[in-house]
């Protein structure tokens, strides 16, 4: 008994030391590593460049392990290292931050080129009002609330002082780099709010190509030099699209037998746009983004884009370690750090005044309207540029630019958790919102609850849409094949869909469907939807989409609601399956098996030299085939 304190002492020693041993490593790898490249360098007369970049990829990984071990977002382990490495806070292995922005900014323009590939103008169209009101006046909202906030702090604007404006122009777009990131790696750039989100920052990359356009007239501004740029930019646009029209169709077309030439000819256009856009005065990024929007119609787009993706993140890897660098001390004016402090808030609260409620009055919904806001909440790359730039033309001073450089670092470690439990923090806003009466788009529970439907599917994703397609086109086939105990019409008449996605909502009635719009992750709403009379329940979205619930948890939740209904679920793994069948699921969708069944006997047929009849025949079919989300 009395060895106990010691012992716990002990273990509690040794927790520490467990918990600082990344640190530890970390220093004694890099001091290593920069003591033998420097010797080197001495010696052989090399730059520098090769030793920060060394170090910088060192660090990023020691934190990376470490971030992940502790459960920590990605790109903050990259930026603490850069905070660790970098000649401000940190330690001063790398004493040049330059060295290491020249290779992070071509991870920015390979991202922005990406983003661009993956910019679907169709389905962004799809969007309509919501998306082009939403980008509109987002960015003017935020900037005019901006100018009013930094009034009342004391900033002041004209006589050749230009702090109020930059302070609201940069507080006023959304960072791209970490937003697409992050909706990548949770799944969720091709959903509605993702969608938004992308076209919003579409939107704000326009207005920050604006601001740059204008920022070294700024002081005299001319109408006609603005005019210009926004002119040349229409002709990077023109000439972009020309191209890829009547000559890189035919160059993919010769070189898409060889993956590697598929590669070096999407690089090599998009570096050409950059450099066009280089030509014209105009930002290199936007260059990358014309340029993959231009080729995004091709059907090489994803191969490029899972070709590149490596290439991205090793760059991305350091443009984020290159951010950490840049953090000034904050120790050094705390006055400073506590305005930017506010300022973050600040921001963040105007991206839902900015947001909400032009995403609810288009009818967007509750979760929607909040989700986009929540993921655009800090401030952008773009708006370090804009303010460096400002430094350059004497426009503002270095306290401006520190500030700005603050309100990136906190917003940006803010907003990584925010999306990173933004589904949570949805609800917990969505709660607050309905009690002080603004009301979501779903039907009254009591329209919902007299609903009795055969067949209920839980969300609505790709599978879901080609299954509707399915039973919409052999309607006469499931009517002939099913006897439901129920006076309807079709087969259409015994669904019922529910999901949180307005459009689908709006699409499936338009049909004859029944939706109803609501989270399938709460109880609540499937009772009031009225599935307990449901004969046969389906989800068909596997557990890495689902948001707030998972395929086993849908599982307890039917049995509970309606006990004598058969269960289908989407299972990812056999190992899964087997879990989903154990709690009681009636049979378990596994994609990935049955396309491998549907595919034998076409490959039965392809080898009986059958292969252009069915070509033909798919083709066919596909032209004909028209789903709610394609």
């Amino acid at each position: 008994m009395i060895k106990t304190p010691t012992n716990f002492k002990l273990i509690r020693t040794g927790q520490f030391l467990k918990k600082l041993s990344p640190f530890l490593i970390l220093l004694i790898i890099i001091f290593i590593f920069n003591e033998s490249v420097l010797a080197s360098s001495s010696a052989g007369g090399k730059h520098h460049l090769i030793s920060s970049i060394g170090i910088s990829i060192l660090a990023a990984m020691i934190m990376a392990f470490f971030g992940n071990y502790i459960k920590q977002p990605l790109l903050l382990s990259y930026v603490l290292a850069g905070v660790l490495i970098g000649p401000k806070i940190g330690f001063g292995f790398v004493s040049s931050a330059e060295d290491i922005k020249v290779i992070a900014d071509i991870g920015l323009i390979l991202l922005l080129f990406m983003i661009g590939l993956e910019i679907d103008m169709k389905k962004l169209k799809k969007a309509g009002k919501s998306l082009l009101v939403t980008g509109s006046t987002q960015f003017v909202l935020c900037v005019s609330l901006g100018f009013g906030f930094f009034f009342l702090l004391g900033y002041t604007f004209g006589d050749g002082n230009y702090d109020v404006f930059y302070l609201a122009v940069c507080l006023g777009i959304s960072s791209t780099a970490i937003v697409v990131k992050l909706l990548y790696d949770k799944f969720e750039l091709d959903t509605l709010a993702g969608r938004l989100t992308l076209g919003v920052l579409v939107f704000q990359d326009i207005w920050a190509i604006v601001i740059l356009a204008i920022q070294p007239n700024l002081a005299d501004p001319d109408f006609l030099s603005i005019l210009w740029s926004f002119t040349k930019g229409g002709i990077l646009v023109l000439i972009s699209l020309a191209i890829s029209k009547y000559v890189l169709g035919k160059v993919y077309k010769n070189v898409a037998k060889v993956p590697e030439l598929i590669l070096a000819a999407s690089l090599a256009w998009c570096f050409l746009i950059c450099g066009l856009a280089n030509y014209f005065d105009l930002s290199l990024e936007m260059g990358a983004l014309i340029a993959g929007i231009a080729i995004s119609p091709f059907p090489y787009s994803i191969d490029v884009i899972a070709k590149i993706a490596n290439i991205r993140n090793f760059f991305l890897m350091l443009f984020f370690v290159g951010l950490g660098m840049m953090i000034p001390d904050p120790t050094n004016n705390l006055g400073i750090l506590a305005i930017a402090g506010i300022a973050s808030l600040f921001l963040i609260a105007t991206r839902f005044i900015s947001i909400f409620p032009v995403l609810h009055a288009f009818k967007n919904g509750n979760r929607v309207s909040l989700l986009v806001p929540i993921n655009l909440s800090q401030i952008s790359e773009f708006s370090l540029v804009i303010a460096a730039l400002g430094v350059s033309l004497g426009h503002i001073g270095t306290d401006i630019l520190s500030i700005i450089i603050f309100v990136f670092a906190i917003t940006s470690i803010i907003s990584t958790y925010m999306m990173q439990f933004s589904h949570p923090l949805q609800k917990g806003l969505n709660k607050i919102i309905t009690k002080i009466g603004i009301k979501d788009i779903s039907e009254a529970p009591t329209e919902q609850v007299s609903i009795e439907k055969d067949i209920a599917i839980l969300g609505f994703f790709r599978e879901a849409s080609s299954l509707i397609r399915e039973i919409v086109d052999h309607q006469k086939d499931f009517e002939d094949e099913f006897k439901f105990d129920i006076n309807s019409k079709s087969i259409k008449d015994k669904i019922v869909v529910i999901d949180f996605n307005p459009h689908v909502h709006q699409e499936l009635n338009k049909i004859g469907i029944k939706a109803i719009y609501g989270d399938i992750s709460n109880m609540d709403t499937l009772q009031h939807a009225g599935i307990n009379c449901a004969k046969l329940v389906i989800s068909t979205i596997p557990d890495s989409i689902l948001k707030g619930t998972d395929n086993l948890h849908l599982i307890k939740f039917i049995k509970v609601l309606c006990p004598k209904a058969k269960i289908i679920v989407t299972a990812e793994s056999t190992s899964q399956a087997l879990e989903l069948y154990k709690e009681g699921a009636d049979y378990v969708f596994l994609p990935r098996i049955l396309a491998s069944k549907q595919l034998i006997p076409i490959i039965e047929k392809l080898l009986s030299e059958k292969s252009e009849q069915i070509k033909n025949e798919e083709i066919n079919k596909l032209k004909g085939r028209d789903e709610i989300i394609d």
